[in-house]
């Protein structure tokens, strides 16, 4: 899976293999490593919510959660469903951030990607 950080912009594609686990198990996941330990690395992943979908009056549809070391963006089922099972190459939200700001988060298919 590729990660491409840009700004206030969050971008993620997924290969075939990728997208089929994806929809196997609901979470695909990639690291990058900075140095030799455990802790000088990046994980990153895609993980969808589980059926039915509950979310809360006012919840964003895709979240966004970091905590040092981890970034994962969360997709509701029904979402990630219409997505893994149509020929939709992806779909994107704009998370709101504090003052004014917001997070664009890109998720798409990369189904010429051979790696």
């Amino acid at each position: 899976m590729k990660l491409r950080i840009e700004d206030d912009t969050l971008r993620l594609r997924l290969s075939g293999a990728e997208v089929e686990e994806f929809a196997r198990t609901g979470r695909v996941e990639s690291s990058v490593h900075f140095g030799t330990t455990p802790e000088q690395r990046l994980t990153y992943a895609l993980e969808r919510g589980s059926e039915p979908a509950q979310t809360l009056p006012h919840a964003e549809p895709v979240q966004v959660h970091y905590e040092p070391g981890a970034l994962t963006v969360l997709v509701p089922f029904a979402l990630a469903k219409a997505w893994v099972e149509t020929d939709q190459n992806g779909f994107s939200h704009d998370l709101p951030l504090a003052e004014n700001e917001r997070l664009h988060i890109l998720v798409e298919k990369d189904l010429s990607c051979e790696h």
